[in-house]
């Protein structure tokens, strides 16, 4: 399939021939389609009053550290022995049945969307399989499922993690772990104006294909240390908005 922007009529994505490699398919769709580039940003310094986030809106989706956010995640980890979350072991099925309920100073998506201001914004949580941790699914047709949910028209996507190509390199194993499908969804169907993501915390920074706007917002470095700034952006209002 050749990347550009869609005919008229609905696209479908299907698993990609490299899906289960992300850095060979990274290589054969940066040598022949450049579906990477850098972009052209100017960085500002946040004062005092931006880094208390003083915000109307807040909107959050969970990741894979937010174990009690994924209920099927939770229901097959209270049956087990406990060894690698013990701390799990002292929670009953009422503490986590309903947890985003806590978050009461901001709007949740979970697979959903909420439009703000004019902007439709969606958020989903999943991420390519890493050592078993929440939200976590198989790459190929599994994440496809979860990325075919994403209404056409959506001006902000909200990932946890990248989709190939996109500030998703991790330096110390030499290989790109960002999704495929993930990827081919975005550029090929949905087309945001802005695709905002986390995860892969050595990626933190911000790309460009031309159309849509990447940035990997991760507030912790690669050593879990919360210290790189939060990232602000502009967008042009809708139109009727």
């Amino acid at each position: 399939m050749a990347h550009g922007i869609p005919s008229q009529g609905k696209v479908t994505i299907t698993v990609d021939e490299y899906s289960s490699n992300p850095t060979q398919a990274f290589t054969h769709y940066n040598i022949n389609q450049s579906r990477f580039q850098p972009p052209h940003v100017h960085m500002l310094e946040l004062d005092e009053t931006q880094r208390n986030l003083p915000y109307e809106y807040k909107i959050v989706i969970a990741g894979n550290h937010e174990l009690t956010f994924d209920k099927e995640f939770m229901a097959d980890l209270v049956k087990q022995d406990y060894y690698r979350f013990p701390s799990v072991s002292k929670l009953k099925p009422e503490d986590f049945d309903n947890v985003q309920s806590l978050l009461t100073n901001s709007i949740y998506l979970q697979d959903s969307e909420v439009t703000v201001k004019g902007f439709r914004i969606y958020g989903a949580p999943w991420t390519p399989w890493f050592n078993g941790w929440g939200f976590n699914l198989p790459r190929g047709q599994s994440l496809l499922d979860k990325w075919n949910l994403i209404p056409d028209g959506v001006d902000i996507l909200m990932t946890h993690g990248p989709p190939l190509g996109f500030r998703d390199w991790v330096p110390k194993e030499l290989q790109r772990v960002g999704c495929v499908e993930l990827l081919n969804t975005v550029q090929r169907r949905v087309r945001p104006k802005l695709h905002v993501f986390g995860g892969i915390h050595e990626g933190y920074g911000i790309m460009t294909d031309g159309y849509t706007t990447y940035i990997n917002a991760s507030t912790c470095t690669v050593s879990f240390q919360p210290t790189n700034p939060p990232i602000i952006f502009d967008l042009p209002n809708p139109q009727g908005s």
